[in-house]
């Protein structure tokens, strides 16, 4: 019997099997245009981390609140100014952004997942190309006893 079915591997199982997956803070594994824009990849990257902290919150807070009493005495104007350029902009920064580190963590974290769900998959199907092979064996071998069979019948019946 004629083999029927030739198995071809995906190119793309041999890169998952030898990668992992990509994660927000693997700017190095982007495709940067140059020189430049991978620095400024890296540098916003660093910048990124130490002002996405509750601790830069706290300091930005601080920092606003040294201006309030001037606001204040300057009137109703200057604190609704204050409150709304300095105080939310430079205390809200760092807070989003440590929001966006929390997602970009739980991104990642669905990432991995995902990989390895792909990873399992690619072995399960493996595991089902060689029982797939094992049975074309089986059902070649029965085939071929079959055949035996009916052509010892035809014999038997002939004579």
């Amino acid at each position: 019997m004629s083999k029927i079915y030739e198995y071809a591997r995906h190119p793309r199982s041999q890169e998952l099997r030898e990668g992992h997956a990509v994660r927000s803070t693997d700017f190095r594994k982007v495709n940067h245009q140059n020189f430049i824009v991978r620095l400024n990849a890296r540098i916003g990257l660093k910048v990124t981390l130490i002002v996405g902290t509750m601790w830069a919150a706290y300091l930005f807070t601080l920092l606003a609140f040294f201006a309030l009493p001037s606001a204040i005495h300057q009137g109703t104007y200057y604190v609704i100014v204050w409150l709304s350029s300095s105080f939310l902009q430079l205390v809200l920064l760092p807070i989003i952004i440590v929001g966006q580190n929390i997602q970009a963590a739980a991104s990642d974290k669905r990432a991995d997942d995902t990989y390895k769900d792909a990873e399992a998959v690619l072995t399960e199907v493996e595991h089902i190309q060689q029982h797939l092979e094992a049975q074309d064996h089986a059902i070649d071998n029965i085939l071929t006893r079959l055949e035996a069979l009916v052509t010892e019948l035809s014999a038997k019946r002939e004579e």
